[in-house]
């Protein structure tokens, strides 16, 4: 990719070198199965522990907690339909009332309708086969979930809220302590997608019971996730088998990329600080650039980097437009001329030429949100890149006005 400026890591982050020479053993050497009990299998068996504990203390919770799957869209499959069942057939099934009769089971999830597609499919799931209802809260026009809306949309009967940590269409982060308690409070699992916030957020102190990370986010190879669930709370598997993965992910596991993830992950960690600090200043002035350059362009998601208590509003990486009266394709397209690789959106709604529902949900028209480019940088990038890639898109746009006039 020499001489190209990436900007898509929300839909892939390049892999750290140190991610594929940690997973190397196990891809060749260390072949065994850690389930076997023999030589073969015990060193890949104490690898795959070892993975598991480092994960775990990235996140702040224990090592038993950690489940680790195919990837982000597993991990929610998994947090969201295992919990919201495991409620009903291992947890709070019929309790009793104060009458001593029995009482329903908690059937009801609260969501929004700016969640990625793993989450809205997964509930969707539940409620055409399992009978679940769902509520939606509904967000602000940046893409915030209030304590308000939550509030409104949980119910007596509500098992279980998933709301996103950090959006991967407009990058507005969610306040998930302040959320996750809400639910509590009304005896509701909370459950969050941190797959974009993992490299550019705190991991630990959510107060979370599940949350949902994807290690091609953040420097390992595509093929591995984690949910995180804590292991107190009742988790039906969605896949059935050997019951591996204390039974609630059966399968054979994947040592080297689980080490892999744990090592890329650990590395993210440790330079989170810095990097988010260094990128939201080259991200800002890009934001700056393109506004200032293109003012039929506007910002989607929240206009202000960090809200009236200080806490950051947009993940530091993160910047996404629409430019009314053009093509977002056609933006692409162009950039991709100029050197300059962007996305429309999510890159998991694979095939689709509909307006992005985040967008939509938002209240942007559907024409208007088809014009949509996101862009999401590198720890890596510079400031001379980011100077150059603003560049880059003001020509794109300015070069394109005139024949969508």
């Amino acid at each position: 990719m020499t001489g190209r400026l990436y900007l898509d890591t929300a839909a892939a982050a390049p892999v750290r070198r140190e991610a594929l020479e940690a997973a190397w053993p196990y891809l060749a050497g260390a072949f065994g199965n850690p389930s076997s009990h023999h030589e073969f299998g015990r060193g890949p068996a104490e690898a795959l522990a070892d993975a598991r504990a480092r994960v775990a203390k990235v996140l702040g919770m224990r090592a038993t907690d950690i489940t680790f799957t195919s990837g982000g869209t597993e991990a929610d499959n998994l947090a969201i339909i295992g919990m919201a069942l495991g409620q009903q057939t291992q947890g709070r099934g019929p309790t009793q009332g104060r009458s001593g009769t029995a009482a329903p089971p908690r059937r009801h999830i609260v969501t929004s309708p700016i969640e990625h597609e793993a989450v809205l499919a997964s509930v969707e799931f539940l409620t055409r086969v399992h009978g679940f209802t769902v509520t939606e809260a509904a967000p602000t026009s940046d893409g915030t979930v209030t304590p308000e809306a939550l509030t409104a949309a949980i119910r007596p009967d509500t098992v279980l809220v998933s709301l996103g940590y950090a959006n991967n269409e407009i990058g507005t982060i969610a306040d998930i302590p302040t959320l996750a308690g809400i639910a509590h409070e009304a005896g509701a699992l909370f459950h969050t997608d941190a797959v974009q916030a993992a490299g550019w957020l705190p991991l630990s102190g959510l107060s979370v019971d599940a949350l949902s990370l994807a290690g091609h986010k953040v420097g390992a190879p595509k093929g591995i996730g984690v949910a995180a669930i804590r292991a107190r709370v009742p988790v039906e598997p969605i896949i059935h088998g050997g019951g591996q993965e204390s039974g609630r992910r059966s399968g054979t596991e994947n040592v080297a990329l689980a080490v892999a993830f744990a090592t890329a992950l650990e590395i993210a960690e440790a330079e989170r600080h810095e990097a988010a600090d260094r990128v939201r200043a080259i991200r800002d002035e890009f934001i700056a650039t393109v506004l200032g350059n293109v003012p039929w362009a506007f910002l989607t998601g929240t206009a202000d980097t960090a809200g009236p208590d200080g806490r950051a509003t947009r993940t530091p990486n993160h910047a996404s437009f629409c430019f009314s009266n053009t093509s977002g394709e056609a933006v692409l397209l162009e950039l991709d001329r100029l050197g300059v690789t962007a996305s429309s959106g999510s890159a998991c709604a694979v095939g689709s030429d509909e307006p992005s529902h985040v967008l939509t949900a938002l209240g942007i028209a559907a024409e208007v949100a088809q014009t949509s480019v996101r862009f999401t940088f590198p720890s890596s990038i510079t400031p001379d890149q980011g100077r150059a890639a603003a560049q880059a898109v003001s020509s794109a746009a300015e070069s394109l006005a005139a024949s969508f006039a």
